[in-house]
């Protein structure tokens, strides 16, 4: 190590050691009564199975308090969790993304009274990197591990070095918000977070609308017969994944659904002779697949799907200057004025208003031009949508701005007139230079 680098931050620690895996009913009732024993608010993270399962249920649950320890809880043995939602109602959850485990949480009742999200607190303070390991090291000065991150959480039993990696998820959280709050004060954002984590605790994740259209690949398929293969064959994994809880990759890659797509077989031979066609499931499921194919080949013109989805909410900001000169010039203006904004807070610009709400809103706008009126309707536009009061007042004169501006007249440069240059006329020739040339 020479005298610049500075030396590597120790490795975190577990400070009470590894405690076994709750999977019973009366280690529960143990847990419960140690975790209302404890005092202050409650470290919690959940993990899952992605890119293994289909479901998205947590096989692991990590809770931390002061006073009581940290729990590692098998919530699989268990339909539902109402003893240990008893002894955490009132209590304030600390979680880092808890977007990410909300919903499973909820799945086994677990619903939070209150929250502090340290992911997006890091985001409010302007810190470029969120993750955990590395707020953790910026902020504490310690290493976390994460080498286990993406594991089969549905193994059983669990290894111990993963049960060692998820107890450090909770291990430092305390401590970490009490740092992250602190800073929100001192730069005047804790009333944003605070608005921001209440929020947090109505999320549901937003339905997936034509899901299929995600396929990997999806843009290289010609004509709409081709994109109905796609639709079709996504569909019928989609199908088996959830009836064997695996992921949909692991039956057939999203490639395989492509070149299906793109050579539109009709049996089974020509299917899994196709190149690209492959996977566990390619020939397992093969009558599934060619009876897709075949339902898709004989289907109307009329109800197979577009290039563009149907939707809602605003075309594509690509498209807007074609379809509405004036949305465009509007979107332009909000846009460069949301990003200078955002700089002058320290604060990402898709936290200052979610984009799709400043899309929706300059799209079809209020139709008052009364600065007063426009102000207050663009206000209640966006509160209807979801921004939260804060971002309201920010990003709601910066639209109101955009509204007006964009619709102001726009002057053509005046081009000066070019003076033609005078007419020089040609230099004859002297017949001295000439002479002399010659000699």
């Amino acid at each position: 190590m020479t005298s610049e680098e500075a030396p590597e931050p120790p490795l975190l620690t577990l400070r009470d050691g590894l405690t076994a895996v709750v999977d019973t009913e009366a280690g529960l009732a143990d847990l419960v009564e140690k975790l209302g024993a404890g005092s202050g608010p409650v470290a919690i993270d959940a993990e899952r199975a992605s890119g293994y399962r289909y479901s998205s249920r947590a096989y692991l649950i990590q809770l931390r308090r002061e006073g009581s320890g940290t729990f590692l809880l098998d919530p699989i043995p268990f339909g539902s969790l109402p003893t240990l939602q008893e002894v955490l109602d009132g209590t304030e959850w600390i979680l880092h993304a808890a977007t990410q485990d909300l919903p499973c949480l909820a799945e086994v009742g677990l619903h939070p009274s209150a929250l502090f999200d340290t992911e997006l607190a890091g985001r409010l303070l302007g810190y470029p990197r969120v993750g955990l390991a590395t707020l953790v090291e910026s902020l504490l000065g310690a290493r976390l591990a994460k080498e286990h991150s993406a594991v089969d959480w549905s193994t059983r039993p669990l290894p111990q070095p993963w049960l060692e990696y998820a107890a450090l998820d909770v291990e430092v959280l305390v401590e970490l918000r009490t740092l992250l709050e602190a800073e929100l004060i001192a730069a005047g954002k804790d009333e944003w977070a605070r608005q921001e984590f209440e929020y947090l605790r109505g999320f549901e994740p937003t339905p997936r609308f034509e899901a299929w259209r995600r396929t990997s690949g999806v843009h290289r398929v010609r004509g709409r017969r081709g994109l109905g293969a796609v639709r079709a064959l996504w569909e019928v994994r989609d199908s088996l994944a959830e009836q064997r809880d695996v992921t949909p990759g692991r039956i057939i890659p999203d490639a395989a659904i492509v070149a299906a797509a793109q050579a539109l077989p009709t049996d089974r031979d020509t299917l899994l002779s196709t190149k690209g066609f492959h996977g566990r499931g390619a020939e397992r499921y093969a009558s599934r697949w060619v009876a897709a194919l075949r339902e898709v080949a004989e289907m109307p013109e009329s109800e197979l799907p577009t290039r563009s989805p149907r939707g809602d909410g605003p075309p594509l900001p690509r498209a807007w200057a074609e379809k509405d000169p004036v949305a465009a010039r509007r979107l332009a203006l909000a846009r460069d004025a949301m990003t200078a904004r955002a700089e002058e807070l320290n604060l990402p610009v898709e936290n200052v208003l979610t984009p799709d709400y400043l899309r929706r809103t300059l799209w079809t706008p209020p139709s008052t031009r009364d600065a007063e009126r426009l102000g207050a309707a663009v206000a209640d536009q966006l509160a209807g949508y979801g921004a939260r009061p804060w971002q309201v007042e920010i990003a709601g004169p910066i639209l109101v701005e955009a509204i007006l501006k964009a619709e102001e007249p726009v002057e053509e440069p005046v081009e000066e007139p070019v003076e033609e240059p005078a007419e020089v006329p040609p230099v004859e020739d002297d017949p001295v230079e000439e002479s002399s040339a010659e000699d």
